[in-house]
C-alpha cells in the first residue's frame, strides 16, 4: 500500500518532476529590513486614494457629492494606472442643491467611464476617439444639461480629476479646488475659483488678505445648473509624483489653512487615516459648511 501511495502521489515518480521546496518564516530582523526600506522601486505602477466627508456642525443637510474611482489592469502588455475622482458641492440656499451635486457625478462620472469601457476592459481594447479635454468638457456639459431639467433653479460646483497613467485632466466650475501638494510642503491650486470675491482679488480691488475676510465669500459667478452657454476650465497636467493629488470643497479650505492640511497628511499612516484627519480638522474648526476631499497618489 505505501508503494501504491508514492507511484500515485509521489513527486518523484513524476515524469515531469517537481522540485522539492521548502518555506519558513521570516526573522523579526528579515520582517523589519523589509518594513525599513527607503527608496523601494514598484515594478507595479498603482493608483491610491481615499476620500472623506461630514455634513459639518451647522448644516442640516449635505449637499456634497463625491466619487473616487481606481483601476490597474496590468499583465504582459504592461500597466496603465487609471483614476476618476468627482467633488461638486451642491450650492446652498438654493432648492435641490444636493439633487444638483448628485446629478453631477452621476452623469460626469457615467459619460467618463461608458468612453473608457471598451480601453479598460474589451478583450480588443480601443481608445476613446476624442481627446480627454473633450471627453471632460462633452461630460459637463451634459450634466449641465441634465441638472436644468431634474433640479431647475439649482446649482453645484464640480472638480473632476481623469487620472490616466502619468497624466491628470482636470474639469472644473465654481469653488471647490483641487491641488498638487509636495513631499517637502509645497501646495499649489491648479484650479481657479470662480467666486466674486476672487474676480474681485485678480482684477486688484481687493488684496489676498481682504479676499479672506471679504462678505459674500461663498457667492459664484459661474456654476453647474446656471446659464445657457457654459465652459468649464479643462486643462492637462502631470501628476504630481512623488507627491498627492487633492481635491476638496469649500467646507475643507475655507476653514484649514494649507499648513496644517499638508502637516497632517505627511503625519498620517496612510491616505484614509489622512482623510478623516482632514475632515476632523474642519469640524474642529466650527464645520460651518459641508465637509468633502479626496487624496490620491500614484506609486512605482
Amino acid at each position: 500500500m505505501t508503494d501504491l501511495f508514492r507511484k500515485l502521489f509521489g513527486r518523484k515518480k513524476r515524469a515531469n518532476r517537481i522540485e522539492e521546496t521548502t518555506t519558513a518564516p521570516l526573522s523579526d530582523l528579515k520582517v523589519q529590513s523589509i518594513l525599513n526600506r527607503s527608496n523601494v522601486q514598484y515594478e507595479l505602477p498603482q493608483l491610491i486614494a481615499a476620500s472623506g466627508q461630514s455634513s459639518g456642525k451647522q448644516r442640516e443637510i449635505n449637499e456634497d457629492s463625491l466619487l473616487t474611482i481606481t483601476s490597474t489592469m496590468a499583465g504582459n502588455s504592461g500597466s496603465l494606472p487609471f483614476g476618476l475622482f468627482i467633488v461638486a458641492d451642491g450650492m446652498g440656499g438654493h432648492k435641490d442643491g444636493e439633487v444638483a451635486s448628485d446629478v453631477a457625478v452621476r452623469i460626469v462620472s457615467g459619460h467618463i467611464m461608458k468612453k473608457f469601457a471598451p480601453y479598460l476592459f474589451a478583450l480588443s481594447p480601443s481608445q476613446p476617439q476624442e481627446s480627454l479635454q473633450e471627453i471632460m468638457q462633452t461630460a459637463v456639459k451634459d450634466a449641465q444639461k441634465t441638472i436644468q431639467t431634474k433640479a431647475p433653479n439649482s446649482g453645484t460646483t464640480l472638480t473632476a480629476a481623469l487620472v490616466v497613467g502619468q497624466q491628470v485632466t482636470i474639469a472644473h466650475v465654481g469653488d471647490s479646488r483641487a491641488y498638487t501638494i509636495q513631499p517637502d510642503g509645497r501646495t499649489e491650486v491648479i484650479t481657479r475659483d470662480h467666486s466674486l470675491v476672487k474676480r474681485l482679488e485678480e482684477l486688484g480691488h481687493i488684496s489676498p488678505d481682504e479676499a479672506e475676510d471679504y462678505p459674500h465669500r461663498n457667492v459664484l459667478y459661474r456654476a453647474l445648473g446656471q446659464g445657457e452657454i457654459f465652459e468649464a476650465d479643462v486643462f492637462t497636467i502631470a501628476f504630481p509624483k512623488p507627491g498627492y493629488l487633492m481635491v476638496c470643497s469649500d467646507g475643507l479650505w475655507g476653514v484649514v489653512t494649507d499648513p496644517d492640511m499638508v502637516q497632517m497628511i505627511k503625519e498620517a499612516p496612510n491616505l484614509h487615516r489622512a482623510c478623516q484627519n482632514l475632515v476632523e480638522a474642519a469640524n474642529a474648526a466650527g464645520g460651518p459648511d459641508n465637509i468633502s476631499v479626496i487624496l490620491a497618489q500614484l506609486i512605482g
